[in-house]
């Protein structure tokens, strides 16, 4: 389907930011199961649900989501992502809160909540500098995980609710951290109420999150998966935070993810100044067509187009008994390997970090997950790297392939061997 296009078939969909209907496709990637629904051996000979997995842009508001066909519990209470499996992005986070204490002297009087706090990869930071902290995480089992490291946990789902819990017993925040969840949460309303709550007046919010101007430029279709309810702009996001009383101030532009927001918000009326960065931006994805149908028209076809170009590459491969591995058990990889239909008869195995990933199958492609070691030991004439965004990192953990005369390649945003 052209994207310029609008479609009225099918069930009554509307936004999730503003109630109007849903009618105009950005991309559609078939069915796919959760992107992090590991398959662990004991499953193998079993089925998996199949959702739709289709994103919308709403025509009033520029919001582009999907559907939401599982619910946060049923998806995040017991999940497979640790952030504190890649070094990239502990040092991120470490960068992150010196920043942070710099510019907002962050003190032993303060007290920094991070939402969505995974394994306390962050937070392990804040309370290295003596700085009081809290994690909010809705997964018991990673919340055990940051726990075991001292970082005092809520196993919860944040909002108006967990908000004015919090609040009473004391937890109002100088600093609150949300590091890629915004795009998380179906009800964004009742998520972003619960930070008006629990911000001091003239405490500090920052979200990170995956720009949607970087995904529709570079073709970034990897990104759209089940647990990814929303694909976010700083426009967008801006309005939904004006609507409980809070204001953007500030904005930065980070490669993380492959082109990431990092918004600072506060009170309306609270004293830190609006930055030259926050016009720029909106500049930006006004200039990109973020605010109207033309900024999406093309987007579908290219995203067939990177489909076609990797099935010929690994099929070419195939048949002339060259071996291909992957590396990343990643969820962009996950809907990347569906949408293409990709399996173990192209690609033999992925490798991965992560020994709470070790052992198990893909969700959908059922490719087996191994250990890095392991994947080195098969010798594998390529190896694809599924997180493009962290390809620099895996091509140096990996460079051994190279005594071989191994290589490594990228989909996205068009096919690369290097």
């Amino acid at each position: 389907m052209n994207t310029s296009e609008t479609t009225s078939a099918g069930p009554s969909r509307t936004c999730r930011a503003c109630g109007a209907a849903l009618q105009r496709s950005v991309a559609d990637l078939g069915l796919s199961p959760l992107a992090n629904a590991y398959v662990p051996a004991d499953r193998v000979n079993r089925g998996e649900m199949f959702h739709p997995l289709h994103a919308y842009v709403c025509d009033s508001c520029w919001l582009v989501q999907l559907e939401a066909f599982e619910t946060p519990e049923a998806i995040f209470s017991d999940y497979a992502y640790f952030s504190g499996f890649s070094a990239g992005w502990i040092a991120h986070a470490e960068a992150y809160v010196a920043a942070m204490q710099a510019r907002f002297s962050l003190s032993p009087v303060s007290k920094v909540v991070e939402v969505a706090s995974n394994d306390g990869y962050l937070l392990q930071a804040v309370v290295a500098r003596g700085i009081p902290a809290l994690g909010i995480e809705p997964a018991a089992n990673v919340a055990a995980v940051a726990r075991q490291h001292g970082i005092p946990t809520e196993v919860a789902f944040f909002g108006e609710e967990t908000g004015r819990r919090l609040l009473a017993d004391g937890h109002a925040a100088d600093l609150m951290a949300a590091n890629n969840v915004l795009a998380h949460v179906p009800d964004i309303h009742d998520f972003v109420e619960g930070f008006r709550i629990l911000l001091k007046s003239e405490g500090v919010g920052t979200f990170e999150f995956p720009h949607l101007l970087r995904m529709i430029q570079e073709r970034q279709f990897d990104t759209i998966y089940h647990e990814h309810f929303s694909y976010l702009s700083l426009g967008v996001v801006s309005n939904i935070l004006a609507a409980h009383g809070l204001r953007v101030f500030d904005v930065e532009q980070w490669p993380t993810h492959g082109g990431s927001l990092r918004v600072f918000f506060c009170h309306a009326a609270a004293a830190h100044a609006e930055t030259d960065a926050v016009a720029r931006v909106l500049a930006e994805e006004r200039a990109g067509g973020l605010f109207g149908p033309e900024g999406y028209a093309a987007f579908a076809e290219d995203v067939v187009a990177i489909k076609c170009a990797t099935l010929t590459f690994l099929a070419d491969l195939r048949l002339t008994h060259r071996t291909v591995c992957a590396y990343g058990a990643a969820a962009k990889g996950n809907t990347f390997l569906n949408y293409c239909g990709i399996g173990p008869e192209l690609v033999g195995a992925v490798a991965d970090r992560s020994p709470h990933k070790q052992g198990t199958r893909l969700p959908g492609s059922r490719i087996p997950v191994v250990s890095p070691e392991a994947l080195l030991a098969m010798r594998p004439d390529y190896v694809l790297i599924l997180p493009w965004n962290l390809k620099d990192e895996i091509a140096s953990e990996m460079a051994t392939i190279r005594d071989w005369g191994g290589r490594f390649v990228t989909a996205i945003p068009r096919l690369s061997v290097f």
